[in-house]
């Protein structure tokens, strides 16, 4: 089967740099820039990486990639960061291999970012578990906090790291982190009190300034403003792309991760605002009596403060500035420090403070990532450092920097070659020795512990005397004239004469990436990085804990008076340290490209990238790699690669893969002298044999190609044509079984129709021969009938005068009878008690007959319609029917009380919870309760109250409070008095003699009364112990008030106050009701 993806599938360019033909600077960079201009940022020259900063987002680092290049073949798919960080994870974990990743480029070249990808890939690929995703966290998160007090932005870098960095990851036997440890190289500490134009301070300054709350401000005595600290450049304060406010709050988080206390954060912070504190103290000159000058602090008030900060005595720091004690062999000497040798001590111990603080940071660290286990440990390390350095001027910074590229080169080189030589052995292929460049003379020139520049250098930094940049510049250019690799104006190399470039303070060194003109102003200084031993001591005395930590050799119980170690020896022995270390290590190099100066995407600076390619000794590598054989491949992804070419080995090979390569190469005829066949591998010498191989499969493929589109072709036609015979078979299936469907239908509807036309015929045949038979039978019958009537009649003649008439006349009305009754049957009306509809009388003699019927009728269906009633609606209509006895042609108000159901308890005294008290009060059902009017007989008027009646009694009692006003027992009443008007007053008279009657009769108004009257009368009725209730109907009745008795007359007048009724007294003895007309 064919490998879907391989480096030289789809290539844009050469994805290998040993494979380009021809090689030379041009055509390397030509394809570099054709490559970066397709988003090709990754190239390899064999196992090395070269990486182009493209300077924006590419979506070439998602988890889907990352699951591409996982346990992937290096060559196997295009290059990629990740291949590397792979194949290096895969020998550690698989062959038990340490491995390093060694980093380098320039500034801005994209260092720390590739770092941080090997790094995420091996987290994301490694084994997953609450321990191991802590260690990875703790791992990812230390970068954050390097970066915030380890990066800066520069002109060439808005995040440049300025400080190298080295970080063992340490794994166990299953490939999971362990924990790692972190080691540092020359921090830029002068970065601390000056920065070059466009550039700033390190980010640490600007994120506590842009990100700490107001109270933490408050804590720490400082200000949001940059311009109030001497320390910090203004003209580049603010970069765009950065949030320094974001990127805090992420640095305190990732602290937190890592294992930082609250409180060591805070020590932490201190410091750093200590150093911009100390940054704002100045000077002024003052004159001693003696004629010397001393320095004198002009404002303490950043002083005063530093000092709270950092718990010391402000004296003491005070004269740690002004004077220096310089001890020797027992004898103290004092002297007093003029303005520039404050300044100097000042800014000394900004940079030597700020520098200790970053050590602390990264052994505070390495004590939280370390690995906890005893056991032996497979490590990984990633070196992220600097890169080589050719700046206009150069000093003692860049010549550390050149040297460590040039101990990276040495081993690049030795490891190269050996891993070369190792393979060729390994696979049994002959070695042949590959001249290079040995940049060994190069390091010794530096680094020789006789007469080395550095030696030389540490040298006079300790001889006494006066001791300047120019003394160590005659001493170099005696001790180093005659070497090949140096030049100064007065060396035997420097060919003066033809080169005016070559100033006098200066001295040049033939690097292995080129020539680099060095200043030796500042030499002796950096390398001596002196502390006055009064500012150790001073510090020292703090009461901050970290303070102690840092200054160690301030405690004056443990003074020493030898000389500390020089910064270029310290320099030495942590790159001897590295270079021992990287030699125990399986080396992988990712060579860091910069395409240009502006940061801008898309832009290819050429000049910018052959300056690079050159120091980065690029051209060299491909050369050593290209010494030997270009190319290798394992036989089993060669062999599946180009067995296409060879009839004999496609489709399959079914012998060994090495035996189908040599069949393969021998039909191919490729000469004997390009290639060798290893134990496991196949070496091709020339790029133009793979490009051959790699031709002639493109053609091969081509053929394939066009072969199985012709077969998938004649599949899809065929497949198509029979597809559609299937299909048509199908639907003509469907259409014969559609077409006999609607035939048959023709043909039932047309048989059908034959058959109803036959059966009508038939039918028709038959009903007329019935016909026919019916009338035989009825001609024969009529004439029977008539003839048995002829011999009837002449039977009979003799008796039919005598009896004929009679029997006529019964047969004529009983005929007549029929009739009628089954008229009336049909006719008759609905089975309403109130349809008043009958049929009309047919004959005269039936008038008694009809009447008698009607009546029947309208009995017969009301017994019906009262069988319906249920025992409630029963008493309704008893009552009903009551009132009507009572009541009809009688009283006027009658007929608008038929159409009103009686009610009985008009105010629901038993829920109404106003009458509760009164309701308690009733010892007996209550048949009816509603509010009615008492007549006063002074004045005519009424007054409301509540009527209750029960069947012993009847209540009056107040509206408002529920009151009894007045109790009547039933056999007390002896009449009711009403109108024969549409009023609604009724009287109850009650026994003389009886107690009720104490006050006289009642007169009162209802708008029931009808309802009232009808219940009396039927209490009365029912009552076995009393007589019924006599309802006198008269338009003047006498009423007994007290003992007086009135004439309450009822009168019909014109309507007044609407058509409301009104009562008057007239005199001491009549009252006059008002009755408006109704008509």
């Amino acid at each position: 089967m064919e490998v879907k993806t391989s480096l030289l599938d789809n290539m844009i360019g050469v994805g290998d740099m040993v494979l380009l033909e021809p090689l030379s600077e041009d055509s390397f960079l030509e394809n570099l820039k054709n490559r970066f201009d397709h988003s090709e940022i990754y190239t390899y020259i064999g196992s090395v990486v070269i990486s182009m900063n493209p300077y924006r987002s590419l979506p070439i680092y998602t988890p889907d990639k990352v699951e591409e290049y996982r346990n992937r073949n290096f060559y196997e798919l295009s290059p990629h960061i990740y291949a590397l960080a792979d194949e290096a994870y895969r020998s550690l974990r698989d062959q038990d291999k340490d491995q390093c990743i060694l980093i380098t480029g320039e500034s801005g070249a994209g260092k720390t970012e590739a770092s941080k990808l090997v790094m995420s890939y091996v987290a994301a690929v490694c084994g997953k578990g609450q321990e191991v995703n802590k260690v990875k966290e703790q791992l990812l998160q230390s970068n954050p906090v390097l970066e915030a007090f380890g990066n800066a932005k520069t002109v060439r870098n808005d995040n440049s790291s300025r400080f190298g960095k080295y970080m063992d990851i340490e794994f166990d036997f299953k490939g999971d982190p362990l924990g790692g440890v972190i080691s540092n190289y020359l921090l830029e500490k002068s970065r601390v009190v000056k920065q070059p134009r466009g550039e700033r301070n390190f980010h640490v300054f600007y994120q506590l300034l842009s990100g700490a709350s107001d109270d933490t401000l408050k804590k720490l005595k400082l200000y949001r403003d940059f311009s109030k600290y001497n320390y910090l450049s203004l003209d580049s304060a603010v970069v765009n792309g950065l949030d320094d406010a974001a990127n805090f709050r992420t640095v305190r988080n990732a602290m937190q991760i890592v294992g930082f206390m609250e409180d060591e954060v805070q020590s932490v912070l201190e410091l750093v605002a200590a150093v911009l504190k100390l940054g704002n103290i100045e000077f002024k000159p003052e004159s001693r009596c003696n004629g010397t000058d001393e320095s004198r602090i002009k404002d303490k008030n950043d002083l005063k403060e530093m000092c709270e900060l950092l718990g010391i005595e402000q004296s003491v720091l005070e004269r740690a500035f002004s004077y220096r004690t310089v001890e020797a062999k027992m004898e103290k000497v004092s002297t007093t420090l003029n303005v520039a040798q404050a300044y100097y001590a000042r800014d000394a111990l900004a940079k030597n403070l700020y520098s200790r603080l970053f050590s602390w940071l990264v052994t505070r660290i390495n004590e939280s990532i370390k690995a906890q286990t005893k056991t032996r440990h497979k490590v990984m390390g990633v070196l992220d450092i600097y890169g080589f350095e050719i700046f206009e001027d150069n000093s003692f910074e860049q010549f550390i920097i050149n040297y460590c590229n040039e101990k990276l080169q040495q081993i690049f080189i030795e490891l190269t070659l050996r891993e070369e030589q190792e393979e060729y052995v390994r696979e049994g292929i002959e070695w042949t020795n590959i001249e290079y460049f040995n940049n060994a003379i190069i390091c010794d020139l530096i680094e020789n512990n006789q007469n080395g520049i550095l030696a030389m250098l540490d040298e006079e930094c300790l001889r006494p005397g006066t001791v300047t940049d120019e003394t160590f510049l005659d001493k170099l250019n005696t001790v180093c004239a005659e070497h090949q690799h140096f030049e100064s104006r007065l060396s035997k190399n420097s060919k003066f004469l033809n080169d005016h470039s070559l100033p006098h303070s200066c001295f040049r060194i033939q690097h292995y990436a080129g020539k680099v003109l060095y200043r030796v102003e500042g030499f002796v200084d950096k390398n001596n990085d002196l502390l006055y031993r009064d500012l150790s001591q001073a510090m020292y005395k703090a009461n901050h804990s970290l303070i102690k930590q840092l200054f160690p050799e301030g405690n004056p119980a443990k003074v020493n008076l030898k000389r500390p170690p020089t910064a270029g020896f310290q320099f030495k022995a942590s790159v001897g340290t590295l270079m021992r270390n990287l030699q125990t290590k399986n080396p992988n190099y990712i060579r860091c490209i910069k395409p240009n100066d502006k940061k801008a995407s898309h832009i290819f600076t050429e000049s910018l990238v052959r300056h690079q390619v050159r120091y980065l000794g690029l051209m060299e590598n491909v050369r050593v790699r290209r010494a030997g054989y270009a190319f290798r491949q394992a036989y089993e992804p060669c062999l599946e690669r180009y067995k296409m070419l060879c009839k004999r080995t496609w489709p399959h090979w079914r012998g060994p893969a090495r035996e189908g390569v040599e069949v393969l190469m021998a039909d191919l005829q490729v000469p004997a002298e390009e290639f060798s066949y290893g134990r496991s591998k196949i070496f091709i010498r020339n790029p133009r044999t793979l490009f051959f191989l790699e031709e002639r499969r493109r053609q091969c493929l081509q053929d394939l190609a066009t072969l199985i589109q012709k077969i998938y072709r004649g599949w899809k036609c065929r497949s198509q044509f029979l597809l559609l015979k299937q299909s048509q078979i199908v639907v003509a299936a469907w259409y014969r079984r559609y077409a006999q469907q609607k035939k048959y239908q023709r043909i039932k509807s047309a048989t059908t129709v034959v058959q109803s036309y036959t059966r009508g015929w038939q039918a028709r045949k038959l009903l007329r021969e019935l016909k026919y038979q019916k009338r035989c039978e009825e001609a024969a019958t009529t004439i029977a009938a008539y003839w048995h009537g002829t011999q009837v009649r002449r039977e009979y003649r003799k008796y039919f005068r005598a009896n004929a008439g009679k029997k006529i006349y019964d047969f004529t009305i009983q005929r007549i009878l029929q009739k009628y009754f089954l008229g009336l049957k049909s006719t008759m009306p609905s089975m309403s008690p109130i349809d008043k509809n009958w049929p009309a009388r047919p004959y005269l003699f039936l008038d008694g007959t009809h009447t008698e019927l009607r009546r029947i009728f309208h009995l017969w269906r009301c017994k019906k319609y009262r069988s319906q009633f249920t025992e409630e609606k029963k008493a309704v209509y008893e009552e009903k029917l009551e009132a009507s006895e009572i009541f009809k042609d009688k009283k006027a108000l009658y007929p608008s009380s038929v159409s009103q159901p009686f009610k009985g308890d008009y105010l629901e005294i038993s829920k109404n919870p106003k009458y509760q008290k009164l309701s308690s009060a009733m010892d007996e059902k209550v048949l009816l309760a509603d509010v009615v009017n008492k007549i006063n007989r002074a004045n005519g008027k009424g007054t409301a109250r509540i009527f209750l009646l029960t069947k012993k009694s009847v209540v009056l009692a107040d509206q408002k409070t529920g009151q009894v006003k007045a109790s009547v027992p039933l056999p007390d009443l002896t009449s009711v008095s009403v109108s024969t008007q549409s009023d609604g007053f009724f009287a109850l008279k009650l026994k003389e003699g009886s107690a009720s009657a104490v006050k006289g009769d009642f007169l009162l108004s209802s708008e029931h009364l009808i309802e009232i009257i009808t219940k009396l009368h039927r209490i009365g009725a029912t009552a076995a112990d009393r007589e019924q209730l006599n309802v006198d109907i008269s338009d003047e009745f006498l009423v007994q008030f007290k003992q007086d008795k009135v004439c309450v007359k009822f009168i019909q007048g014109a309507p007044k106050n609407g058509n409301s009724v009104s009562c008057k007294r007239k005199n001491n003895r009549l009252l006059e009701v008002s009755v408006p007309s109704t008509a």
